[in-house]
Order: C-alpha cells, then structure tokens, then sequence
C-alpha cells in the first residue's frame, strides 16, 4: 500500500492537449500518470451529448506502440488469445496480453497495417496504466528480431456518437465508405500521416484518431470547429463504457481474472480455442470445457443510489458470492447500473442479488450486457 507521500510524490505528466483542456474549462485531474480532464460542463450532459452527438475524448494516455520483425503475427499469437496471423491489412481485433496462467495482464487494440508488399506491421493500442509494463512484458517474451517502437510523438483522440461519421466524412470525404466497425485507414493531412480507427469505448460509431503531438491541437479545434462536436471528459467516458458494458483494466480486468471469467470469448478465436498454443491455453481450454469458476456480469440496481466498486455481492442466504467492480448512475436507464463477478451459477440474466456496501443493503438484478445497445457501424447495417 503506498503512502500519501508516495502518492503526492509520484510525478504526474502533462498530455499533448493540456493547455488547450483547461482553456476549454476542463476540470483536471490525475490519471494514469497524467492530468486529463474529468469533465467540462457536467457528466451527465457530456454524456448525453455524446449519445445524441458528437464527443471528442483525449485518450493519449494510452499506449501506442508499432511491432515489425520476421513471424511478427506469429510471435504474438504466443501471448494473445486472438487469431493475428488471420488478421487482413486494415482490420482491427481486440484482444488481450495474457500471463503464463491465463490472466489478464492488459486488454489491447491490433491493426494489420502491413504495407502492400512491405514489411509486416502491426499497431497496438494498450492501456495507459499499464503502457510501461506492457512494453517491458513484449520485449521480454517475443524474440529479439521483432521491432516493437513506442509511438511517444503521437496523440490519440476518440472522436464518438451517432453524428461523428458524417463529422469526418464532411473532413475527409470517403474514409466512412473505406472503413467499417474494427477497420482502420489513413490519410495524409496538413504534411502528416492521420490514422483512423473505426472503434471506440463508449459503445456509440466513431473513430480513434492517431496524430503526431505537433498537430494534435489544430486537429482538436478542426474537429470542435464542427456544432455537433464538444469536448467530453473521463466522467462520462466512463459512464458511457459502464452502459455498453465494455470493461475497465484494474477494474473489472486484472491477472487474476481470465478471457472465460471476463466474458470475453468472443476475443477467443474458434481456432485458438482448439489450437492452443498461447499463453496461459492449458487453464482457458479447461474452463471453456468446464466453466469457471466466477463470471463478470452486468446488472441494475433498484432505486436511484449507485452501488460502487468493492461492494459485496449476496445470494439469498446472504453468503458473499462475488464483488462489484464498477458501479454507477445510468444517465441514459436513468438507473443505478454495475459489473461485478459473481459464482457462475448466479450469472444468468434475471438473478435477483443483494448487494451490500457499508453496511446498508440494495436489491440488483442480473442484466445481459451492453445494458444499453452498441450502435457499432458495420457493413451495410448500423447496429
């Protein structure tokens, strides 16, 4: 446990964007090693806005990272669960950096950006928290031939919401026909290569865009520019990923939780599942074939208090059966909604549970995540 000296002696970093948040009234706080901007006008209207608009959300903090190098696919199937060696050039797959156990050392982001004919390449988004690690972890356990270069001159901003395709689309005409949900691009821009990633964390269309630092501000007023975009903070960040269900690393993810536990599979190629041949395979093989133990579930809470990370959950008996792991208001159910894991047995939809923080007891149910529909663009369709 560390101290409050330790804690006020860790040096916190300045982002790209710093200047340009507060002249914009963020409300800075710490975060991941940086200061980043909890809100602006309010989380509730940042997070509203953003499901009716457009919100543009500075994620630089997070971890950009290029790996090339002969069997470079390959190497990384030997720490990913993922199918990477059948990943096509401009294709996106989440997946997760796994320990020797199974556990969860990171959740990530990969992109074939294999040039044609040129040299394989894959770009790789991991979490700002864990960044310093995660390198660390790769250059120690793929081999010396693969190239892996921390993008560190480079900002990421997430622009999300039903109205930012056709914001980009007004910018840079046809990247929205090019690319749909986990599919990126590219685009030269004022002299610079501008990256496009048709993903996000707040369930909504949107795109992930990679910048160097020198532009990242012109880029930001250029998209703010736009009446359908406002700036949106980590507050609402988080409520908006809470409602779609999409899980937080330290949080809901950690090495002590596996891809099955998480109710993650579908990050879990059919291949893999039967190959093997990643780390930690032998123990998520075993619980593909007879459960796990525990389950991450979703659920909403009766009445209007949010039930908040580390509460106790309770079956029927009133016997702990897991913990909350994220908690919080709903601005969109206008509820109290959660995740948590909780004995498998209790993981169906429609299990009434009782949660239990400081002492003071709440009634929740057992609800199918997103608990708010994705509206991911694929292909033909919006969904």
């Amino acid at each position: 446990m560390c101290s409050l000296a330790d804690v006020l002696d860790t040096p916190i970093s300045t982002l790209p964007l710093d200047a340009w948040h507060r002249t914009r009234g963020g409300r800075m706080v710490p975060f991941a090693g940086y200061h980043m901007p909890v809100q602006y006008e309010g989380i509730i209207a940042e997070h509203r806005w953003t499901r009716a608009h457009a919100g543009l959300f500075d994620v630089s903090h997070m971890g950009q990272l290029m790996l090339r190098g002969p069997n470079v696919a390959q190497a990384l199937e030997t720490l990913l669960p993922g199918d990477i060696t059948g990943l096509q050039p401009g294709r996106i797959r989440y997946s997760m950096l796994l320990n020797d156990s199974g556990g969860i050392i990171d959740d990530l982001m990969v992109t074939n950006v294999t040039p044609t004919g040129g040299e394989p390449a894959y770009y790789m988004v991991v979490n700002g928290a864990t960044k310093a690690g995660d390198i660390a972890d790769l250059r120690r356990r793929l081999p010396a031939d693969i190239v892996i270069e921390h993008l560190e001159d480079r900002a990421l901003l997430a622009l999300q919401g039903p109205e930012a395709a056709a914001v980009v689309e007004q910018i840079w005409p046809g990247v929205g026909d090019e690319v749909a949900f986990m599919q990126g691009t590219s685009r030269d821009w004022e002299g610079v290569a501008l990256g496009f990633g048709r993903s996000g964390y707040t369930g909504e269309d949107g795109y992930e865009l990679s910048v160097p630092n020198s532009h990242a501000e012109r880029l930001a007023d250029l998209l703010t520019s736009d009446e359908r975009v406002r700036p949106i903070g980590l507050g609402a960040r988080d409520s908006l990923r809470l409602e779609a269900g999409l899980p937080l690393y330290g949080h809901d993810l950690d090495e002590t939780t596996t891809p099955v536990m998480a109710d993650l599979l579908f990050a879990v190629s059919k291949r893999r599942r039967s190959e093997g041949g990643f780390a930690g395979a032998e123990r998520i093989q075993a619980e593909l074939e007879q459960g796990s133990i525990q389950r991450r579930i979703g659920f909403t809470v009766d009445g209007r208090q949010p039930v908040r990370e580390g509460a106790r959950i309770l079956d029927a008996e009133g016997n702990e059966v897991g913990r909350v792991t994220s908690g919080g208001f709903s601005p969109t159910l206008e509820a109290p909604i959660g995740m948590g894991y909780v004995a498998t047995a209790l993981a169906e939809p429609g299990t009434a549970v009782t949660l239990e923080q400081r002492g003071k007891l709440f009634q929740a149910t057992v609800a199918a995540m997103p608990l708010v529909p994705h509206r991911y663009h694929r292909k033909g369709k919006s969904q």
